[in-house]
């Protein structure tokens, strides 16, 4: 999920360059205070810092800064990053993401190797890769997430490796060319209830995503498969029921739920801060339902704790198949 907690001025300074041009005719919604149980402090740990020039000098965008996620500093203290690839520039303009929008530049073909190279040096025992939207492109940038997972197995054969994709919306073989590059965990965000995509993500089809996850599966059923939503969006608890259902069908294994946080005035309003006791109950609500993994907490997001996560669900789906 792509959050902002930097509240910038709704307008540009001069020479600035306006990060969402597509939303400057919108009327402002006021930014509402956060309750105490969703704010965050700034990132002081100095691995935080050793983790920010990795990704400087390997020239890398992360989705961690481009969206401004409030978990970054715990993360980043942890050497956990997820890498955003195929640029910084989406060609979607969905109402809640701070992702900059317009027309992206041609792939780095040497991206892969940078990934890969950032991956061994950080060590990790899993990564997450996201990308942005790209329409552009015959295959949605499919081909570029193969390699880029292909070069990390080359790099690090030890990680595991989880990517969140966008939906490839009229991109046909793009999951198939994904999914053979065999990421242990394919994600894709629902993001919302389906009655609010036409304001909220205006760009994607509601189906289309609930198809996407369920081809990967068809595809390859081993292949864990995880989605996520984000609630405070003027979405019910009867809509939110029926999106774990559809997931469920699709044969999703893990669902995260995090609190939409509103980054600037140009973007949807928050309409309501949800409790964490409200948290609890859908996440006790989505394991009813037979999800393998359920984090339903205010600051959950798609990678956070991902490494723990992806450990506990292998070891979930050996319980469930030895039961």
């Amino acid at each position: 999920m792509r959050v902002e907690i930097d509240h910038r001025a709704s307008g540009p300074s001069t020479g600035e360059r306006v990060r969402h041009p597509e939303k400057q005719h919108r009327a402002d919604n006021p930014i509402q205070r956060k309750p105490a149980w969703i704010r965050v402090k700034a990132p002081t740990h100095p691995v935080y810092h050793e983790t920010r020039a990795l990704m400087r000098a390997g020239n890398l965008a992360t989705v961690c800064e481009e969206a401004a996620c409030p978990n970054i500093g715990e993360c980043w203290s942890q050497r956990h990053a997820t890498m955003m690839i195929m640029g910084e520039i989406c060609t979607r303009a969905c109402a809640f993401c701070n992702v900059a929008t317009g027309m992206p530049n041609p792939l780095a073909v040497d991206e892969p190797a940078r990934v890969a190279d950032a991956v061994a040096k950080l060590g990790l025992r899993h990564v997450v890769i996201t990308s942005v939207d790209r329409d552009d492109l015959d295959d949605g940038g499919a081909a570029h997430f193969a390699g880029v997972i292909g070069a990390i197995r080359a790099a690090s054969p030890g990680t595991t490796i989880e990517i969140l994709t966008p939906d490839f919306l009229r991109k046909p073989g793009a999951a198939e060319t994904v999914t053979e590059a065999r990421p242990d965990v394919f994600n894709h965000n629902l993001e919302t209830v389906p009655r609010l995509y036409p304001t909220i993500r205006p760009g994607a089809r509601y189906f289309q995503s609930l198809r996407l996850l369920d081809r990967v599966k068809q595809i390859d059923p081993t292949i864990f498969t995880k989605s996520g939503m984000m609630v405070g969006l003027g979405e019910t608890r009867a809509e939110i029921g029926q999106v774990m259902d559809d997931l469920r069908i699709a044969d999703v294994d893990f669902l995260t739920i995090g609190q939409y946080l509103q980054p600037s005035v140009k973007h949807a309003a928050v309409e309501r801060f949800v409790p964490p006791d409200e948290f609890a109950e859908l996440a006790a609500m989505a394991r009813a339902k037979g999800f393998l993994m359920v984090s339903a907490t205010p600051l959950t997001r798609s990678s956070y704790h991902a490494d723990a996560d992806f450990a506990a669900l292998r070891t979930a789906r050996a319980a469930r198949l030895a039961a």
